[in-house]
């Protein structure tokens, strides 16, 4: 399954129209493709609503319990990625692409920005050793002008492959307000730029036939559920039930944790009866949950009061600051 990322640390340059096209070409090439958008501003998930339901079909991310996942019998993913991919955002995103396409304006701004981002690219081991291919596209340029030619000497000093240049033209901006693409046009509406996408296909078209890293590396059997593109990230189980503090209290109770083992609370026989005639006049304290996880605490047996310890407060403490750092809010979600 061939995954092409679309990106540029600048805001502005044209990440989402060149995705939206790209998902829309392998569209009508027949394969069933996903565009999946993992940037804040949602600007393809959005224009994937527009679309009509008689154009080739384009599928969006799934949502599986808050965990978007690459749907079952996708052949081909477009990545639409955020401005301002760098370090370990930019390295996971490449962990997972086999193609990453720069679109690129004319502005002196856009290549200096454009070539720091493809020097960072150059330290990863998957796009230096060639398993991660990098390329790029001239943007919203005007052809009357020696731009082409000055993005093209720009991209061959960095040893950069220059696919092309597309035209800022009107019939991008309004099909994409109707949820279409150039593609979805009759050809001799829209011949010339149809005629500047030849050339960045024509490089695209062996790109597409290549396998996924993460198949390569590790391959599934026949019997096996089609394997996501993107690779997972291992869970964090742990080896013992929860013990945790409560994140929040809740109908007067202190913050306490389970004591797994423990014996229960007993008391003396002649107490016994009033104490539990007191016990089950008591409300049933409300189920209360753990950081938002779906494992819950459960009443405790016979109501029992929770017990709290410094120590285990230390222990959480200490286990919360060994955990890895956090996943940035555009790709946490993701998982395959």
């Amino acid at each position: 399954m061939p995954v092409i990322a679309v990106v540029n640390r600048k805001g502005g340059s044209g990440k989402s129209t060149l995705a939206a096209h790209l998902a829309a070409w392998c569209a009508h090439q027949g394969h069933a493709v996903m565009l999946g958008d993992v940037d804040r501003q949602q600007s393809t998930r959005s224009w994937l609503r527009k679309r009509h339901e008689t154009l080739p079909a384009i599928a969006p991310w799934t949502v599986d319990q808050n965990i978007l996942r690459v749907p079952a019998g996708i052949t081909h993913v477009i990545l639409d990625t955020p401005g301002g991919l760098h370090g370990f955002d930019l390295a996971r995103m490449v962990m997972f692409a086999d193609v990453i396409l720069m679109p690129v304006c004319g502005s002196a701004f856009d290549r200096e920005s454009a070539a720091d981002c493809h020097a960072e690219l150059l330290a990863l081991p998957r796009v230096a050793t060639g398993r991660c291919k990098v390329a790029c596209i001239g943007m919203r340029i005007d052809t009357r002008t020696r731009t082409p030619q000055v993005l093209k000497e720009w991209a061959g000093g960095l040893g950069m492959p220059f696919l092309g240049v597309l035209r800022e033209s009107q019939a991008y901006v309004q099909c994409l307000e109707r949820g279409m693409t150039i593609f979805d046009l009759p050809a001799d509406r829209v011949p010339t730029d149809l005629r500047q996408w030849e050339p960045i296909l024509g490089w695209l078209r062996p790109q597409l036939s290549l396998s996924p890293a993460a198949t390569a590396s590790a391959p599934q059997p026949a019997s096996a559920a089609p394997a996501s593109a993107l690779p997972a990230r291992a869970p964090a189980s742990p080896a013992n039930p929860p013990s945790r503090l409560l994140s929040t209290p809740s109908a007067g109770l202190r913050p306490q944790t389970i004591e797994p083992g423990r014996p229960a609370m007993t008391l003396p026989p002649a107490t016994a009866p009033a104490a539990s005639r007191l016990l089950a006049s008591r409300p049933v304290p409300a189920v209360t949950r753990i950081n938002s996880s779906p494992r819950v605490l459960d009443r405790v047996a016979g109501n029992g009061a929770l017990r709290s310890t410094a120590a285990a407060s230390r222990a959480t403490e200490a286990a919360a600051a060994q955990e890895a750092p956090p996943i940035p809010s555009f790709l946490k979600l993701v998982k395959c």
